[in-house]
């Protein structure tokens, strides 16, 4: 039987990517305060939140609903466009009534971008 006892013990920390410990104090006030401010970036590590802000100097948190519903109108759109396609394809004419449907669609798209770039300014 081997004697473990006289193994060397890994250095665990040696073979981390992060392996520096950085420790600070805070009031019960500040936390709370980091915490609130964590939650109003979306991030759920704070960990994560006071490195990133203390490398970067800020979170943005950029708010995904309004990139999906033009990701949404986009797919209508091309949708329309395609049936539009196969349509003049086959008879070789295209009804004033689809141009209007598209343009309309075309017109949904530009609001929900000029929604995305205001949002994007603010930040």
């Amino acid at each position: 039987m081997e004697n473990t006892a006289s193994k060397p013990k890994k250095d665990y920390n040696s073979t981390r990517k992060r392996n520096v410990n950085l420790l600070i104090k805070t009031t019960q006030e500040e936390r709370d305060m980091i915490e609130r401010r964590m939650a109003q970036t979306g991030m759920t590590s704070l960990r994560g939140y006071i490195l990133k802000m203390a490398i970067d100097g800020r979170v943005i948190h950029v708010e995904l609903n309004s990139v999906r519903e033009m990701v949404r109108l986009l797919s209508n759109a091309t949708n329309n466009i395609n049936q539009i396609a196969r349509v003049a394809n086959e008879k070789g004419n295209i009804h004033a009534g689809d141009i209007g449907v598209m343009q309309g669609h075309v017109e949904e798209i530009w609001e929900q971008a000029k929604v995305i770039l205001q949002k994007l300014s603010q930040l």
